[in-house]
């Protein structure tokens, strides 16, 4: 992975207001793997149940496929995310979105992605599909 690509997506990720909100850390980034983790707070990321709403785990699962999606140097964009929700996480456990490519052709790319929580157990499931553009990502210096 060019460094230059990697420096300027660890950047974005640092500065970007809405991962910052949610305490978002960008842990591993290679050209088919990302790993983002974040701390469920349930006084932020609470559902009308007083569980961890379905959103912040989705905003979790997306910042590890942003993140993976770009290790070309080249903007991609969500064609479809299919998640599956396995089971809430505690108060205060640390999740962890790990995403992998599965397949990349000239257009699109193939991910799955898993959360975890700090004991390795299952939050969510997904498998995200990204069109890739081929324009450059705008924020490389």
């Amino acid at each position: 992975m060019d460094p230059r690509v990697k420096a300027a997506i660890e950047n974005a990720v640092k500065t970007e207001p809405f991962a910052q909100a949610l305490g978002m850390e960008l842990l591993e980034l290679d050209e088919d793997h990302s790993i983002v983790e974040m701390t469920y707070i349930p006084e932020k990321m609470d559902n009308i149940y007083r569980r961890a709403h379905g959103g912040a785990v989705f905003a979790l699962i997306d910042e590890a496929f942003e993140t993976v999606c770009q290790t070309d140097g080249t903007i991609a964009v969500a064609l479809n995310v299919n998640v599956t929700y396995v089971s809430s996480p505690e108060p205060g456990a640390r999740l962890r979105a790990e995403a992998v490519q599965v397949n990349r052709t000239k257009r699109t790319a193939l991910y799955d992605i898993r959360v975890t929580d700090q004991e390795g157990r299952l939050m969510a499931t997904c498998q995200a599909l990204a069109f890739r553009t081929g324009k450059p990502i705008p924020f490389l210096d």
